[in-house]
């Protein structure tokens, strides 16, 4: 493992392709190998078992590649078996987390929705997360599992329906009164854009994207592993091939948003 080798991101899909383009922008000279499990989506309606072993095999192939990190791109992976991950591969894993604990920064008595999976929601990380909060903050969890849906289809170019899909969640938490919008799934990124033309502008959107690409950045500098290249190649991998262009697309979409 050296600082010229590459960065490992994973994802059950599409989403962490926000993620992979987060990192991207951070950290310009790192080679990054994204694996997207199309194959196997969704997995927030799978057992935590069915999603480990799918962990378990991805990883193992970001060993083989001679990663030195990698990257848990999807919260409800990482709700599912970070801790086991972390005790058996002698890199770091980076997971994600809902940005809860800086939308209730901005105020006392924040009114809060966290759109996520409903097995990132139901599950013990998250529920461990939002009893920090939850005796100042009113939390609300929206299991959101449409908004996966559309961005795996390929519909994210249908507007009516996009936007129809997002007026159901805004309208079932009663969106116009929250403070702020967690976006606790990589999926949710590509809404954003969206989301904000719909929302007032009092209502904050918060995902935890940069934090955890920052996060990556701050422990492969401890270990002085960071490239010093000042470009790195960015590979996309996915278990259903004909999602590959389809990947490629995504990111050069967050590319032109910047």
């Amino acid at each position: 493992m050296q600082a010229e080798s590459p960065i490992g991101i994973f994802d059950s899909g599409l989403g962490g392709i926000s993620v992979l383009h987060t990192i991207h922008q951070m950290m310009p000279g790192e080679d990054l190998i994204y694996i997207g499990d199309s194959k196997y989506n969704p997995y927030g309606i799978k057992t935590k078992e069915e999603i480990t072993e799918r962990c378990l095999k991805i990883c193992d192939s970001f060993m083989e590649l001679g990663c030195k990190a990698i990257v848990i791109a999807c919260n409800t992976a990482t709700s599912a078996c970070v801790p086991l991950l972390r005790e058996k591969y002698p890199i770091d894993i980076i997971g994600m987390e809902p940005a809860l604990k800086v939308a209730c920064s901005l105020g006392e008595k924040q009114r809060i929705a966290v759109w996520a999976t409903s097995f990132t929601l139901k599950e013990e990380k998250f529920a461990n997360l939002m009893h920090r909060f939850d005796q100042e903050h009113q939390i609300d969890r929206i299991p959101c599992p449409d908004l996966v849906e559309l961005v795996e289809k390929d519909q994210l170019g249908d507007t009516k329906k996009v936007k129809d899909t997002l007026n159901f969640y805004i309208q079932k938490d009663q969106g116009e009164s929250l403070d702020s919008i967690v976006l606790g799934c990589t999926h949710f990124i590509f809404y954003k854009k969206t989301l904000r033309q719909l929302l007032p502008d009092s209502v904050q959107i918060m995902d935890g994207n940069e934090g955890t690409a920052a996060h990556l950045k701050d422990l492969l500098g401890q270990k002085q592993l960071l490239s010093n290249k000042k470009t790195g190649k960015v590979e996309i991998r996915n278990t259903l091939e004909e999602k590959v262009e389809y990947s490629k697309k995504l990111f050069q979409r967050l590319e032109e948003c910047k």
